[in-house]
């Protein structure tokens, strides 16, 4: 109960009774760094929500609306995105946003050797400065993603003078836009912000200060909710949900999400791709079908989520109906292994450290082995299972991702040659053929049947096995009001409140 420790040691969080202007969340873990040019963590895509505003931005029902850019226009070849910048914004630190700043992020998102973000701005060829407050971004060639990836990392803008100061250790004290300053950081503990005295749209920020504790054991999150440790809890097990319900100071709150959960299999990145799994998709074919995805999800999940194998949610518009998610058949498993020549391959998966991730994990062993599988678990905190992962330090992993308006964000990005999150250096140039084409067609219909060809690929190579789409659901204390779920998991504290 590290949360609970450190309001002693500290005091920060309150733990009996917080100011009214305080808002505490308790997240499933711990972030890791907090640079957008460097994180690849959900949970710092929280933080950032409150701390780092984007140039455009996602309302609940998933269209583009402007934050920092007022207004975008495209091109008649659709090869330039031209945006107008808002005038009047400060970063934390007091300097001025203008399209300069806007270049210098841009430009280190393109080039900064640190840089994760280098596949998602790829078609960008350069950013030029029109005037003062405005900037027009070149592409190679029509990049349907392109306002997507600017309502994410690679749009929030950091200020040019810290990271002149900083470079690539801006982690440790960035300076953003966004309606809350950081304050302080302590790994494993909280992360601290305050409200920007001088943000450019003060009226619906009405909480001072948000201390956000990592805390993975669900149990102990939900605990800290029901004793007013915490005002609002993310990642809600499903088994807890009744209890939310039945306790008349909390409320629930739930929402469909973008997201989903898969397996990450190492195919080749380095020596750990050495194994039964890797070697064979017979036997990774196998391994779908010696599990249940219904059962995964009615045993761990209540039933609440979504059965899935593919990167876009069923029935959805990329969702391809002539690859249903597969029946478990253990005695095909079987007879795929045996013709293999391993009938009891053997392989460790990675997973989270929360007691969720590890339900999943211990439920897909079970099922596994069944067929022959000795797979063994790895828990792991969730920031040193990214390292680890993008590393090649694992044979295979299991992944949550929070889901993007955009396909090209959902599949791209895992199956890609290029992908950041292409930890096992999976590559098909058939497969990368169907995805650039489908990134330079706005026609859903042309989309699709792009997607559907990628798909044709991906689920016969499985180099990623997802799970299933889900839910984000929340416990929140009746002390607060005015949350707004957003299908991308992101708290907005935009007019939220936190009374007594």
């Amino acid at each position: 109960m590290k949360y609970l420790i450190a309001c002693t040691l500290a005091g920060v969080l309150a733990c009996s009774a917080a100011n009214a202007s305080e808002l505490r969340v308790a997240l499933n873990e711990d972030p890791d760094l907090l640079d957008p040019a460097q994180s690849g963590s959900f949970v710092g895509r929280e933080v950032f929500a409150a701390m780092c505003d984007k140039l455009i931005d996602i309302a609940p029902d998933m269209a583009f609306v402007p934050q920092l850019a007022t207004e975008w226009k495209w091109s008649d070849d659709a090869k330039a995105l031209t945006l107008k910048i808002r005038d009047g914004v400060l970063f934390h630190d007091g300097t001025r946003l203008d399209a300069d700043a806007v270049k210098a992020n841009l430009d280190r998102y393109r080039t900064a050797p640190e840089s994760r973000r280098k596949g998602e701005v790829k078609p960008i060829t350069a950013v030029v400065v029109v005037d003062p407050l405005t900037v027009r971004v070149e592409l190679s060639q029509p990049y349907a993603p392109l306002l997507a990836v600017l309502a994410d990392r690679a749009g929030m803008m950091m200020s040019p003078t810290a990271l002149a100061a900083l470079g690539d250790k801006i982690a440790t004290k960035p300076v953003c836009a966004g309606p809350y300053k950081f304050v302080e950081r302590v790994a494993q503990e909280r992360i601290v912000l305050e409200r920007f005295d001088k943000y450019w749209n003060p009226g619906p920020y009405a909480i001072d200060r948000v201390i956000y504790t990592p805390v993975p054991d669900t149990t102990v999150r939900l605990a800290g909710l029901r004793s007013g440790g915490f005002d609002i809890i993310d990642r809600l097990a499903a088994p807890d949900v009744a209890a939310v319900k039945a306790d008349p100071a909390l409320q629930y709150v739930e929402v469909t999400a973008l997201g989903y959960y898969l397996m990450s299999i190492n195919l080749n990145n380095g020596a750990a791709a050495d194994n039964p799994l890797a070697k064979d998709k017979r036997v990774r074919e196998a391994f779908e079908l010696s599990i249940d995805r219904k059962i995964l999800n009615d045993v761990v999940f209540e039933g609440k989520f979504v059965p899935s194998n593919q990167f876009e949610a069923p029935g959805s518009r990329y969702w391809d109906a002539a690859h249903p998610v597969p029946a478990r058949d253990v005695a095909a498993a079987k007879q795929l292994l045996a013709a293999a020549g391993v009938p009891h391959p053997a392989f460790t998966l990675t997973s989270g450290n929360s007691n969720t991730d590890l339900q999943v994990a211990q439920t897909l062993q079970a099922m596994a082995s069944e067929a022959g599988f000795e797979m063994k678990i790895q828990a792991t905190e969730a920031a040193t299972m990214v390292q680890k992962n993008t590393s090649g330090d694992y044979q295979a992993a299991l992944a949550i991702w929070s889901g993007r308006p955009d396909p090209d964000g959902n599949i791209a990005i895992w199956i890609a040659c290029d992908g950041f999150l292409n930890w096992g250096k999976y590559c098909n140039a058939e497969l990368d053929k169907n995805l650039a084409a489908a990134r330079t067609t706005t026609d859903p219909a042309a989309r699709a049947k792009l997607y559907a060809n990628a798909a044709d690929i991906y689920l016969a190579d499985r180099p990623e096995l997802v799970l299933y789409h889900f839910k984000w659901l929340w416990g929140v204390s009746r002390k607060v009001t005015g949350f707004v779920p957003n299908p991308d998991g992101l708290i907005r504290l935009a007019g939220m409140k936190v009374g007594s």
